[in-house]
């Protein structure tokens, strides 16, 4: 090998050097960009595992207080509930028990009954049929009323007095042959349903000066039931 050969071989050999130490240079640079961004991957995770548990301890956290919340307000409702029946009960026995009294007045003043009493209750197959006020007169005097007392009148409370009218000698066959009447004692009555109970011949009775008075026209015609 000549002199120029040497060089040139000891020339290539370090350029193939250069090239090698270059080469290693660039894959130690990757690998500590690799190996970065790998630290920087760990450490999101970490961080989005930990938003995750958070928004796991908020959304139950969450469901916690919305049940909670729901309990107490089914209690309030609960307790709504009762208040509301609670005062309905006592409005109702306050209004029977005012109009006792008056209807009593009137049985006896306007229709000569005899026997009156309040809350008269019968039993028959199972059934049972209850009045508010009982009324009735025999010798000359042969009827029967019933009274029924109500705070505000609805269609619901006519309906009801027409089938106490209809099967009343059924459960109280002691006033068999006696012409039966009905009266409806109402504070509150709105007018389509005062103009049906009038049509259905039964006597209306409304508050006046805080106590019941007879409320019917002059045309207006009972019915015997």
């Amino acid at each position: 090998m000549t002199d120029l050969e040497l060089k040139e071989l000891v020339a290539n050999l370090a350029v193939r050097q250069t090239d090698s130490e270059q080469r290693m240079d660039r894959a130690e640079r990757y690998l500590e960009l690799a190996g970065r961004d790998l630290a920087e991957s760990a450490e999101r995770h970490k961080e989005i595992d930990l938003l995750q548990r958070e928004n796991a301890r908020e959304i139950k956290e969450t469901d916690r207080q919305i049940k909670e919340l729901s309990r107490e307000t089914d209690r309030q409702i609960k307790e709504l509930g009762k208040q509301l029946g609670g005062l309905g009960q006592k409005f109702g026995g306050f209004t029977e028990g005012m109009a006792f009294p008056s209807m009593k007045k009137i049985l006896t003043e306007r229709f000569h009954m005899t026997d009156i009493g309040p809350w008269r209750t019968s039993h028959r197959n199972g059934r049972t049929m209850e009045i508010d006020v009982l009324a009735h007169a025999n010798d000359k005097v042969n009827e029967v009323y019933v009274v029924e007392v109500k705070s505000t009148l609805r269609e619901e409370g006519l309906e009801q007095m027409l089938r106490i009218l209809r099967e009343f000698h059924d459960f109280f066959s002691g006033h068999r042959g006696k012409k039966l009447y009905g009266i409806l004692a109402a504070v509150n009555v709105p007018d389509n349903v005062r103009n049906k109970v009038l049509k259905a011949g039964i006597y209306l009775a409304r508050i006046h000066d805080e106590s019941f008075e007879i409320s019917v026209p002059e045309s207006f015609q009972p019915r015997a039931y």
